[in-house]
């Protein structure tokens, strides 16, 4: 088991690489700066530094859209900056588990395999996990017992709400709901409320700092173009203005939980009961989403430590442990099982 394998976890807004070997997560922006329409000028962070500040010969862009891949030339580009910044530029033939999403089309599926296998990074074998186990695996949960497991996984531009048994996914709904669409609804709020029109990344801000403005008790602080006067200004903005914007998309969410809760057997949703939801994804960890979905289904909410990395942290655990090299399976002739 000497040869080297990476978990790949392909996220609209970050882009997450386990190396073996490697105690720690490479965790990136999935962002792409080009130049003239052909010359790479920045990638990851650096790209994201620009974003929304890039003269117009300069395109910046997400190759990935509601968890899919939408622009597959850029984001091979990405994965073998990627993968020869973790290798010092030395690309060696390897292994690699991707997680892909459950609720996708086959065709869909099928892209993030022909991504790795013709990004030029010398893939020997390229495995596919549904993202929903490789999540379960990541928050220590035994996702190869019999136990029912639901897990929502809130993401950059959807949300994925799974049940999990055997090693297998009972049922799984993608909903375009996540971190994005909470900043679209602070972004309407702010222009509707103070006539201010404020870019994503102040947005973006905002939703985070939101647990620590609640508890000293402070308003935020943003800056944006006025409407009327077309001037730069300075705001602040409330937070209770913040908190009832979310609160739609929050009861998106806890609606499509209640749909899946309603088409599980039994025997599951008694498990569901005892254990409750695992709540992880980039965006969870917006100030009293988990209440909120606690309130909403009667349930007792577990939200991840690590909530960015835990997909990449269950591909971590398939590569490392033969145990669960079962859940990986290969699309090279379109689900022939095993490894």
């Amino acid at each position: 088991m000497a040869s080297s394998a990476y978990g790949i976890d392909l996220g609209t807004c970050n882009i997450k690489i386990y190396e073996k070997g490697d105690q720690d997560v490479f965790c990136q922006k999935n962002i792409i700066a080009i130049e003239n329409k052909d010359y790479l000028f920045a990638y990851g962070d650096d790209a994201f530094e620009m974003y929304e500040k890039a003269p117009a010969n300069i395109h910046i862009s997400y190759p990935l859209c509601n968890g899919v891949i939408a622009d597959i030339k850029n984001m091979q580009i990405l994965v073998k900056c990627f993968i020869s910044d973790l290798c010092g530029g030395n690309v060696k033939p390897a292994d690699y588990y991707i997680a892909v999403p459950t609720d996708v089309t086959e065709v869909e599926k099928r892209a993030f395999y022909d991504l790795i296998k013709n990004a030029n990074v010398k893939a020997k074998k390229v495995m596919v996990v549904e993202k929903a186990i490789a999540d379960g695996l990541g928050l220590d949960i035994d996702v190869k017992n019999s136990q029912g497991v639901l897990v929502v996984d809130v993401g950059y531009d959807t949300t994925e709400i799974s049940i999990l048994s055997l090693g297998g996914i009972v049922l799984s709904k993608l909903i375009k709901v996540g971190g994005q669409k909470f900043d679209d609804a602070i972004r309407n709020a702010v222009r509707k409320e103070y006539n201010l029109i404020i870019g994503g990344k102040t947005a973006e801000k905002v939703k985070i700092s939101l647990a620590e403005l609640e508890e000293k008790g402070e308003a935020a602080v943003v800056y944006g173009r006025d409407i009327v006067t077309g001037l730069p200004v300075e705001r602040e903005i409330p937070t209770e203005l913040v908190v009832d914007c979310l609160k739609e998309h929050f009861n998106t969410i806890i609606d499509n939980i209640k749909v899946i809760l309603e088409r599980t057997p039994p025997e599951l949703a008694a498990d569901i009961y005892r254990k409750g939801i695992y709540l992880t994804g980039g965006a969870c960890q917006v100030s009293h989403l988990s209440q909120l979905l606690s309130n909403g289904t009667g349930l007792k909410v577990n939200v991840a430590e690590h909530p960015v990395e835990s997909v990449a942290m269950g591909l971590a655990k398939i590569i490392k442990d033969d145990n669960y090299k079962s859940v990986a399976y290969s699309i090279a002739g379109m689900g022939n099982g095993g490894k």
